[in-house]
């Protein structure tokens, strides 16, 4: 009887598999089916999903099984090309941009916007709607030739913010002790003040309200352009929060009309020719991936496009994370590939290990010296992202990218008292030589111990601003002046010498293309190759990815703080990063 039981609970989970096997191809097939288009089609921009870096090829990762359809977010790229692809499809008439919050970054987002300007040039129309903007969205949305908002709602205009989380007092009454070792005069490495102090150190406060206002700075320039708005009003409104109210925002301009959705659909069948009563012909940016507009290249020439996004680590990381031994391969790969005339690095990451860091830094190296090194910086690039970005022989950053961050420290935690004196739980030790205890978080380090470790971390950071030096054509005594763990916008590391020129993902790709002399040759080569769907959701079906997806459906905004407490439980020797946790509102 339990043979045949078992049996049954087998064959059921082999069915199961099965049916989730049909499912998945199913739906890969409806994703990337042909889509076409009938004239004056308008084309549906809602960002409800958040933007990534790159889109993930599992189809369940965001799939709504009451629509059955697909929510993965769209990849920056797909996003740029869908837009621009766009422009030149006479079957598209203009964009809706359904937009109310957008989870994004905010030099991605400056790139969509980029994009969309670009869009107007062909003649074509944008118009917006939504029942209430968030700041970001609004930002978005002010391309837009016209601009309307629920007579009921508002635009949440109020200046930017960040807010750090200070965990000393939680490790105080768990009588846990941090030791930790900064670089020498790292007075900006702000990563470790959360487990210092219970409030922002003079230095980080500068540092982050100069970030701050050079972000804002660039939102009150793009809206003031585009709504012929002065930045002194829109100052005043932040500071007022006066658009609580949609007649303030139309009395001062933020939008052309006061709507309901009915309004704003006869609107669009006015633009599109539609009658009344007839269906508007509409498509979403995620379907337009897959419209064909134009001819698709078929040269043979590449331009591999690398995604290092995510903490740095060592192993073979994950999309979500970057392994210094997979990102090294890829790399790898990409040079040795002959078909490969150029590369584009996109990096998103706060940094991590700075081994890690330093293992990825030689093959940028080595595949310099082979091919065009091209580093685009997304939303974040520091410390650690910055290192790895350092031997490229070109660097873009968008003007608000969150890049620099020069500096290295190390943590490590005391807790002998926690153990003992808490929970009762005593240790007891032997040893063959004075220093075998070398690192034990069970017991303080002995002054000799420390100093080692202090030692390490000042070479590290010597060897960083000497990198730094060296490969940015620079004196090492500036790089430390700007360094010291400090983080600048684009916009500033620009100025300082930290990058080459403000632009984004394409700008990077037309440069690399440039350089390699195939600038009217090429298509795109996409890595670290992703795996298959299926793969994907076998992955997927494990007790971790099971409890994460769980804890991020349940927390929403509040899982970062989760993830904030794992990476501080994760770090392993000398890091160069940046803050743990911080996030611009």
């Amino acid at each position: 009887m339990f043979a045949s039981f078992l049996g049954t609970l087998l064959t059921l989970f082999v069915l199961l598999l099965i049916g989730l096997a049909t499912v998945t191809a199913l739906v890969s097939m409806s994703d990337n089916e042909q889509v076409k288009l009938k004239p004056n089609t308008v084309l549906v921009a809602d960002f409800s999903v958040p933007v990534a870096d790159r889109a993930s090829k599992n189809p369940f990762e965001s799939f709504d099984f009451t629509s059955m359809e697909s929510r993965n977010p769209l990849g920056m790229k797909q996003i740029l090309d869908n837009i621009e692809k766009a422009a030149a499809d006479p079957n598209i008439s203009g964009i809706y941009l359904d937009v109310s919050e957008i989870q994004s970054g905010m030099a991605n987002l400056l790139e969509i916007r980029n994009k969309l300007l670009e869009f107007k040039k062909s003649g074509k129309w944008i118009l917006s709607y939504s029942e209430g903007y968030s700041q970001g969205a609004y930002y978005l949305a002010s391309v837009s030739d016209e601009i309307y908002l629920n007579p009921e709602g508002a635009i949440l205009f109020k200046g930017l913010y960040t807010q750090i989380t200070f965990v000393k007092h939680l490790l105080e009454k768990l009588d846990v002790e941090t030791q930790i070792i900064r670089g020498p005069n790292n007075q900006f490495k702000s990563a470790v003040e959360p487990l210092m102090y219970d409030k922002m150190s003079d230095a980080n406060r500068l540092q982050t309200q100069k970030m701050l206002n050079t972000a804002w700075d660039e939102m009150l320039s793009a809206i003031s352009n585009s709504r012929g708005i002065s930045k002194e009003t829109l100052n005043q409104a932040a500071d007022e929060l006066a658009l609580t109210k949609a007649e303030k925002a139309l009395e001062l301009k933020f939008v052309d009309g006061l709507a309901y959705k009915d309004e704003i659909l006869a609107k669009l069948r006015e633009k599109t020719r539609v009658a009344e009563k007839d269906k508007i012909n509409q498509v979403t940016l995620a379907k337009y991936t897959h419209a064909k507009v134009g001819e698709t290249s078929i040269s043979r020439n590449k331009i591999a496009v690398i995604y290092a996004v995510g903490e740095i680590g060592g192993g073979k990381g994950s999309e979500s994370a970057i392994g210094s031994e997979g990102l090294s391969k890829v790399i790898r790969k990409a040079r040795e590939d002959e078909k490969v005339k150029a590369i584009v690095m996109r990096v998103n990451s706060p940094g991590g290990s700075a081994l890690a860091s330093e293992i990825i830094r030689r093959e940028v190296e080595l595949a310099k010296d082979t091919k065009p090194f091209i580093v685009s910086m997304g939303n974040v690039a520091a410390s650690g992202g910055y290192w790895i970005s350092t031997n490229a022989d070109y660097i873009f950053a968008d003007p608000t990218t969150i890049t620099g961050s020069i500096g290295v420290f190390g943590v490590i935690p005391n807790m002998k008292k926690l153990f003992n004196d808490r929970l009762g739980i005593t240790f007891d030790k032997v040893m063959t030589n004075r220093n075998s205890d070398y690192i034990d978080v069970m017991e303080p380090l002995s002054a000799y111990q420390q100093a080692k470790i202090q030692e390490e971390v000042v070479d590290i950071y010597d060897d960083f601003t000497a990198l730094v030096a060296r490969t940015r054509n620079l004196r090492q005594s500036y790089v430390d002046s700007i360094g010291q763990g400090r983080v600048w916008m684009g916009k500033d590391a620009l100025e300082i010498g930290l990058v080459d020129e403000l632009g984004g993902l394409e700008k990077a790709i037309a440069y690399a293309a440039e350089k390699a002399n195939i600038a009217n040759d090429y298509k795109i080569s996409q890595l670290p190759e992703q795996k298959d769907p299926f793969q994907q959701l076998i992955e997927g079906l494990s007790n971790e990815a099971r409890a994460q997806s769980m804890l991020k459906n349940q927390l929403g905004e509040y899982y970062p703080y989760v993830e904030y407490i794992h990476l501080l439980s994760n770090m392993k020797g000398v890091q160069a990063r940046m803050p743990f946790f911080m996030q611009i509102q």
